[in-house]
């Protein structure tokens, strides 16, 4: 699965781009953000996405969940997006 890391200054559309090429190729995909900003052009970028794919009859899902990555040797509470087709 293609794990995507955005954030509060990652371009929506280009996000978008990198998810509909994820889920034309793999079918799933994952999203990581931390932080409000990230979370909102994570957000953006999954409706744009919907967008790229509806025309080739996928719908996308979004899952939302907690997970705990490490940076820097600090943990860290993120926010992932799993996105699927319905």
């Amino acid at each position: 699965m293609d794990v995507l890391k955005v954030s509060a200054r990652s371009v929506p559309n280009s996000v978008a781009g990198a998810l509909a090429h994820a889920m034309r190729e793999q079918k799933t995909a994952e999203i990581q953000a931390i932080g409000a900003g990230a979370l909102n052009q994570a957000v953006k970028a999954v409706a744009i996405a919907r967008g790229f794919v509806a025309p080739s009859g996928l719908d996308l899902i979004c899952i939302p969940a907690f997970t705990d990555i490490l940076i820097d040797g600090e943990e860290r509470t993120a926010i992932k997006l799993i996105v699927e087709p319905r």
